[in-house]
């Protein structure tokens, strides 16, 4: 006799709590196969590697998710109803339960369970896929952060640093074009959107959290790469970059993760490649880039969206970055804004009152990169993470550290590792949701 959903779903969360680091992931074409009938559960564990030479600190708990065993108890309470209903019908939900108590319990649930969920049955899966969950978290408020990076050609990873766990991302599909050139990447809604270039054209790979696979994404209005970005929510900015004609561009679009369309807006004043791009006070900047493949622009500009006009920003990135190195690296954190100076491993802080860079302190010793490229520097809810790693013949080791940003100099706790390429050739950052829109 199957055990009732309510058994079945407090015994894999359960599971999952007390391997807090782990992911299970969930082959959704198989279990539409298997007609929900034994409900099976493919995992894929992957364990939290530990340097012993370095002190590790562990990620406190989102605060708007409560512990495991709240969600647990809930259900747990349900057993004092009947036990009538056919678990395998695939309109139920957990018995007793009814539809709108049930998303109740699983709006308040992290998302790095969502998968877990999905083995119930097909009517939790349909709910996971449907996006309705994060709809209604967007209305509440409810946020959480993720990072996704790449260490290696058409593998990405996950890492939810609030829980200390490790995600499986579904390997890309191979096409030659993230094989043999340059990729970007943004993280944007529910969307991992992956821009690569073919000999005249482009192409968009868009991975979903609600299906977790890979398939064709939208190409912008005007294609183009090296372009600088940023989202907040369900929406994102991309500006500048170059053409298939290898012409540097200053047109921008704002793509939405919930239609998957692409909006024109007003162009910037300065056409700008190899560029970085952030949200701050509901604000969308463009920092520093190049006008050739040898001038340095050291402006920024702003982009007002309510307004719909950008505002030209003099030497907002001075001494950021090189003509030959990485675009700049910077982040935001609680509407502050931090860069990675990566020829001195320094982390400085902008004064926006007075237009200038302040330096704070150290990188982390060892975060090595190449004049800026193969290390990641981005912002996770409160922190400031820095992915990356030392580098030795023997393969590689890849090194989250993080910094919540305070008055004093920065202190860096490393909150995961693990055996992988040491250089990141990609990195995007989730948040899910903002606690306003755009």
């Amino acid at each position: 006799m199957l055990e009732s959903d309510s058994d079945f779903i407090s015994r894999v969360l359960q599971s999952s709590s007390e391997q807090e680091s782990n992911w299970i992931c969930v082959d959704y074409d198989f279990l539409e196969s298997s007609g929900n009938k034994k409900r099976p559960l493919d995992e894929e564990v992957e364990e939290h590697e530990q340097d012993d030479q370095v002190k590790r600190k562990k990620s406190p708990q989102h605060p708007h998710t409560p512990d495991i065993k709240d969600v647990q108890h809930a259900l747990e309470n349900s057993d004092n109803h009947g036990n009538d209903v056919d678990y395998n019908d695939p309109s139920t939900f957990m018995n007793p339960l009814d539809r709108e108590l049930t998303i109740s319990c699983l709006l308040h649930l992290s998302r790095s369970y969502y998968g877990t969920v999905a083995c119930i049955n097909s009517s939790f899966r349909s709910l996971i896929r449907s996006g309705e969950l994060y709809q209604l978290r967007r209305q509440m408020e409810i946020a959480e952060h993720w990072v996704y990076f790449s260490c290696s050609v058409l593998e990405w990873e996950a890492y939810d640093p609030y829980r200390a766990c490790w995600i499986t991302v579904p390997k890309m599909p191979p096409t030659e074009s993230f094989m043999c050139s340059d990729k970007e990447s943004l993280a944007v809604g529910t969307d991992l959107l992956v821009f690569g270039r073919e000999l005249n054209s482009y192409i968009v790979l868009r991975y979903s959290i609600l299906t977790n696979s890979w398939s064709p994404g939208v190409v912008m209005n005007s294609p183009r790469c090296l372009f600088g970005s940023a989202s907040l929510g369900e929406k994102a900015i991309v500006a500048g970059g170059t053409n298939a004609q290898g012409d540097i561009l200053s047109s921008a679009e704002l793509y939405n993760s919930e239609t998957q369309t692409w909006e024109t807006l007003p162009s910037m004043n300065k056409a700008r490649k190899m560029c970085s791009g952030v949200f701050m006070d509901r604000k969308f900047y463009v920092i520093g880039g190049m006008d050739s493949n040898k001038e340095m622009l050291t402006c920024g500009e702003e982009y007002d969206l309510e307004r719909g006009s950008w505002r030209v920003i003099p030497n907002m990135s001075a001494g950021l970055n090189g003509a030959s190195g990485a675009p700049p690296l910077v982040a935001v954190v609680n509407n502050d804004l931090y860069a990675a100076h990566y020829a001195d491993k320094e982390v400085r802080k902008y004064n926006k009152d007075n237009n200038a860079w302040v330096t704070l302190g150290k990188l982390p010793e060892r975060s090595v990169s190449v004049n800026g490229w193969g290390l990641a520097f981005r912002a996770c809810g409160e922190w400031l993470i820095v992915i990356g790693g030392p580098r030795g013949s023997h393969g590689g080791i890849i090194e989250l550290n993080s910094w919540i940003p305070n008055e004093g100099p920065p202190e860096w706790n490393m909150i995961a590792s693990k055996h992988s390429g040491s250089f990141v050739y990609n990195c995007a950052g989730s948040e899910l949701f903002p606690s306003r829109r755009i």
